[in-house]
């Protein structure tokens, strides 16, 4: 792609720069740009309505398979039970999906973006709160970075943001709670297939009764590897295709629930009484308390909504929830309801016995493609999470494919995809029915929930700056029902509970070994650095020749000289005729416009032709290809050159480095013919070559480091950084100009 067809591109995505975050309301104070499809155009909210469907609602709508028969595993002892069970249902799909994510948690969007690191991007854009020490002046001015400071005159806004800049403990606290959530995210997507999938297969039995619990387990183990066989083709052509079959779904189960309830017994209708949850936990007591772990079933994928809520916006959402989820899922399992007031020895297997015998094979064959269909959609989501885990540092380095053109966020992750495949499949095998994972489901989804609720009152104590009686209502109700089903699920820890604190375990390990070394490195090039006002110095020292061509030494630091560079002077004297100090950074929002993108340093005297450059992404915004990134980098370069007032030298660490780039005192501006020479030079160093040179860094714990720091870093993190992609592949670096300097890190 040229340059020519590319800058247009630039120009019109600087134009209609996305919503900004958090609030529509105070959004609408900054920008008079709305989201897509959220100002107006009808058509396309409903198109995206429709879409949702499809795409986030598979998991909570396949809930009506297994919730019964997870919440009665021993049958119903009183017929009075199920009114009061159905009554909890519907109560906790009205507060807990409906009102804390449809009608609160889903404004707080990240430009547009979600789920729990969209909730700890926009804290971290509000307080200093992240681990790395590379924030920069200039990143505050990119266009959808914020949206206004804490009002100094709200104290408790301040006092809140000053609080966890100046705590260590706030800030690891966050950064625990976050991979924690991202934790059960993956292990919810491992479950909902293994769960949805086997309760799907389980209906077979009505009609072929001879089939034992392990012939329907291998029956369900094909459809599994089918299920993780297609992730690579990405939530467009999977999600999207099979988006009316959803809708089919929800048709099916509407109806049958209206069958159900006219056929047994309309009165069933009474649990919208919530009168009828306390006379059950009145009737049962502790039993009733248990059965909150089948319960909270019903709002399994949930967290969906707001985790995929890039791909649609808040209208879109509200109306497919409010129109279409809720009526339906709440009719499906009002209509078992009332069948098992008649027939309640069938609990075990109320939705398939509740069909009527016509409607058992299309309602199966739609049950099999919904549970392979909600089970991609959170797998996707996934793997989205995952990738902003990985542009964070928090996450080590492993391919990341994008499947759609027209949306950033959907990513497939083959090394995930295969060991979730892995882990899903041995669940189903080892665990063998519905109940026993419904346990340890359960505590991904609470779990999830929790982490939410309490990151949200961050939010809306130092974003939204809030009423503190709304933030106490909205904690105080939330945390509590939350707690309350999380405590029941726990006492099921034995039967199956364990299995998502093991797997979360596991995946926060290496996400806080890869994230440690990766601080601890940083701050270990942050000490070693070289003073730019001794890069001449050091030029002359080792006679360094200037060689045809441009340089770009990459390095996490966004300031001063790499200690690789020293290096690579002593081991090869020479550098690029256009040299460049490379930073790749993302920022804690979803988006950067590719005109915001670099932010231009000049280092030392102007003849050195040595340049710093910070090239910033957003958490879901992908690296170009090499080509690409290499051409749009020499135009913004020569773009930085012709600018008179951009042009500046970077100044040593003693001194002030906040300001904006400009001319520094004594130094006189370029006359335009020596921009122009200047401009030149580059594009005809561009044409001799461009090699990228990285520092290959042998991380190693220090000679008098304690025996679980030599585990963790000597062990651990080599073995990680061993056997998953490499940085040159991770930005698509063609080895034939890739140039690797060995150094040695003692941490």
């Amino acid at each position: 792609m040229s340059l020519e067809v590319e800058k247009p591109l630039f120009i019109e995505t600087t134009k209609r720069l996305e919503r900004q975050d958090s609030l529509i309301g105070d959004a609408e104070k900054v920008s008079n740009i709305k989201g897509h499809g959220s100002e107006g155009n009808w058509t396309q909210v409903l198109h995206l309505a429709f879409q949702s469907i499809g795409i986030i609602y598979g998991d909570v709508g396949t809930s009506p398979l297994y919730c019964y028969s997870s919440t009665f595993p021993n049958g119903v002892k009183d017929k009075d039970d199920i009114l009061g069970v159905l009554s909890l249902i519907l109560y906790t799909l009205i507060l807990l999906p409906m009102i804390k994510y449809v009608f609160i948690v889903l404004y707080a969007d990240d430009n547009g973006d979600g789920g729990t690191f969209a909730l700890y991007s926009l804290i971290s854009r509000y307080s200093k709160i992240r681990l790395i020490p590379n924030q920069q002046a200039e990143d505050s001015m990119v266009s959808n970075y914020s949206i206004e400071s804490p009002s100094l005159s709200l104290k408790r806004a301040q006092w809140l943001k000053e609080k966890l800049e100046s705590s260590k403990a706030a800030k690891i606290g966050l950064f625990t709670i976050t991979i924690l959530g991202t934790s059960m995210v993956m292990g919810d997507g491992t479950l909902t297939p293994a769960i949805s999938v086997l309760s799907a297969v389980s209906g077979i039995k009505e009609k072929v009764p001879s089939l034992t619990e392990t012939q329907i387990v291998w029956i369900s183990v094909p459809i599994l590897f089918m299920l993780f066989s297609v992730q690579r083709f990405g939530t467009d052509k999977v999600g999207y295709s099979f988006a009316p079959i959803i809708s089919v779904w929800f048709v099916l189960i509407a109806g049958i629930g209206i069958y159900n309830i006219v056929v047994y017994e309309i009165t069933i209708l009474r649990a919208f009484n919530p009168m009828h949850i306390l006379y059950y936990f009145g009737r049962n007591g502790k039993e009733a308390w248990i059965s909150l772990g089948g319960a909270i079933l019903c709002v399994t994928g949930t967290e969906g909504m707001y985790a995929d809520l890039g791909h649609f916006n808040i209208t879109a959402i509200q109306i497919s929830f409010n129109g279409v989820l809720f009526p339906s899922v709440a009719l499906c399992y009002m209509g078992q309801a009332a069948y098992l007031r008649k027939f309640p020895e069938n609990v075990a297997d109320t939705f398939y016995r509740s069909l009527p015998a016509p409607m058992f094979w299309p309602t199966f064959t739609v049950a099999i493609l919904s549970a392979i269909i909600a089970s991609q959609a959170m797998l996707s989501g996934a793997f989205a999470i995952l990738s902003k885990a990985l542009s964070l540092g928090c996450f080590p380095r492993v391919r990341v494919i994008h499947t759609s053109k027209h949306h950033q966020g959907q990513v497939y992750i083959p090394e995930v995809n295969f060991l979730m495949g892995l882990a899903s499949v041995i669940i189903t095998i080892t665990f063998r029915t519905t109940t026993e994972i419904g346990n340890a489901y359960g505590i991904c989804v609470v779990t999830v929930f929790s982490i939410t609720t309490h990151l949200m009152t961050i939010v809306m104590l130092l974003v939204w700056k809030k009423n503190i009686i709304f933030i106490l209502l909205f904690y105080v109700v939330f945390s509590s029902i939350e707690w309350i089903y999380l405590s029941s699920i726990l006492s099921k820890f034995i039967q199956g509970g364990y299995l998502p604190f093991c797997f979360a375990l596991v995946l926060m390990a290496l996400m806080v070994t890869w994230h440690y070394v990766h601080v601890m490195k940083y701050w270990y090039e942050l000490d070693h650095i070289v003073p730019i006002d001794e890069v001449t110095a050091l030029l002359e020292k080792h006679n360094v020749q200037r060689i045809p061509g441009v340089g770009i030494l990459y390095s996490e630091l966004v300031q001063g000289i790499p200690p690789v560079f020293l290096r690579l002077v002593e081991k090869i004297p020479s550098v690029h005729s256009i040299f460049l100090f490379m930073s790749i950074k993302h920022l804690p929002i979803p988006h950067v416009a590719p005109v915001e993108r670099f932010v231009f340093r000049q280092v030392g005297p102007r003849e050195h032709r040595m340049f710093r450059c910070v090239a910033r992404y957003g958490y879901s915004d992908g690296v170009e290809d090499s080509g690409q990134f290499a051409r749009f980098l020499a135009e913004r370069l020569k773009m930085f050159i012709e600018d008179e007032n951009a042009f500046a030298v970077e100044k040593p660490e003693n001194e002030d480095t906040d300001s904006p780039s400009g001319v520094s005192e004594g130094q006189t501006k370029p006359r335009k013919s020596a921009r122009s020479e200047e401009k030149q030079l580059i594009d005809a160093e561009m044409k001799r070559g461009v090699v990228y040179l990285m520092g290959s860094a042998n991380v190693i714990a220090g000679p008098e480091s304690p025996t679980l720091k030599v585990v963790v870093v000597d062990y651990v993190y080599s073995f990680l950084r061993r056997n998953l992609a490499e940085g040159h592949k991770v930005l698509s670096i063609p080895k034939d100009q890739l140039l690797k300097v060995g150094i040695t890190y003692e941490i």
